[in-house]
């Protein structure tokens, strides 16, 4: 049995645990989302052009994106008609559905490429701000549980303060931090962190970089310099390069995504403060707009408040408590 499903049997044995987690996380985009077309479905009743104009709306202001709002509304105007449904209130499958197609893109998968035998290395991309640091803490403590020997890089060398919080988070789950002074050159700092995690025999080196974005240029060079290093010292590296995103920021997080895609290969996304949003719907227009897989989502500011992202589970928590029963 690999890492991955491991890890995944571990996180199947809290299953009602995190469950709840969900559904209390996304309680903010559930009252808004769910509550606004439950509104929406007593009103009309009928399905009409009226209707999905205002379905329309809803889904747009939960941040779902106007692109794939478009391609959701088509589908289901689609099914509607093949179905030759009438009454609102019998969307509701159908929609959850078709949420659930556009979050599990055939193809998009949200386990980690980690393999036993080898030093994985795990880069940590993101504009400061975003939860960035504080996620790689999350994510160190959950590879940690499960009996993996972690490392971590400071290589966010700029921003004041990113080397202290990283080894605040080193000490609080019990994890080595391999830093230079601020201003370092970056590509320095993972070459020695390499060292120094395969000396140490380690599983998994997860490293943290700069959150510059105002200067494309400057970010794809730094970059392109640490992927030549890891690469000279682990060819098959980097594994993984997860880009952290702020989910309260909406369409931004969006932009951001698709700056970082051009200037990395963001292989997937660690989703910050969902429980701090009612615009969950980023999910599905990160997941179907730039086809990356929403890997991580943290719910919460404890230590343990970050889940590997399971979209049926998602969707679920959304429409946790239904909609309006059939009269």
């Amino acid at each position: 049995m690999g890492f991955f499903d491991k890890l995944k049997k571990s996180i199947a044995s809290k299953t009602s645990e995190t469950t709840n987690k969900f559904k209390e996380g996304l309680a903010k985009t559930r009252n808004s989302f769910v509550g606004k077309i439950e509104d929406l479905i007593f009103r009309h009743k009928k399905i009409d052009e009226d209707f999905y104009e205002e379905l329309e709306e809803i889904l747009i202001s939960a941040d779902v994106g106007v692109r794939t709002v478009l391609e959701l509304l088509e589908q289901l105007k689609s099914e509607v008609k093949k179905r030759k449904i009438e009454d609102a209130i019998e969307l509701k499958p159908i929609m959850s559905e078709l949420l659930l197609g556009l979050i599990s893109e055939q193809g998009q998968t949200n386990q980690l490429n980690l393999q036993e035998g080898r030093l994985n290395v795990i880069l940590v991309v993101g504009v400061n701000g975003v939860g960035k640091t504080t996620s790689i803490g999350k994510l160190a403590n959950m590879l940690k549980q499960e009996g993996k020997k972690v490392i971590l890089a400071a290589g966010d060398t700029f921003r004041a303060g990113a080397i202290e919080q990283l080894e605040i988070w080193g000490q609080r789950v019990d994890v080595d931090v391999i830093k230079h002074q601020a201003g370092a050159d970056p590509a320095a700092v993972i070459f020695d962190a390499i060292q120094s995690a395969k000396s140490k025999h380690a599983d998994i080196l997860i490293c943290d970089t700069a959150g510059r974005l105002h200067n494309k240029v400057n970010l794809m060079q730094e970059l392109n310099k640490i992927y030549r290093v890891i690469q000279r010292e682990i060819p098959d590296g980097p594994h993984e390069v997860l880009l952290a995103l702020d989910a309260t920021t909406g369409q931004n997080a969006l932009q951001q995504a698709k700056l970082f895609k051009e200037a990395a290969e963001v292989s997937g996304i660690i989703l910050t403060k969902l429980d701090g949003t009612a615009k969950g719907g980023i999910v599905i227009a990160i997941s179907h707009e730039l086809q990356l897989p929403v890997k991580f989502v943290t719910l919460g500011e404890k230590v343990d408040d970050i889940q590997i992202f399971d979209p049926e589970q998602f969707i679920n928590a959304i429409f946790a408590q239904g909609f309006l029963p059939e009269e």
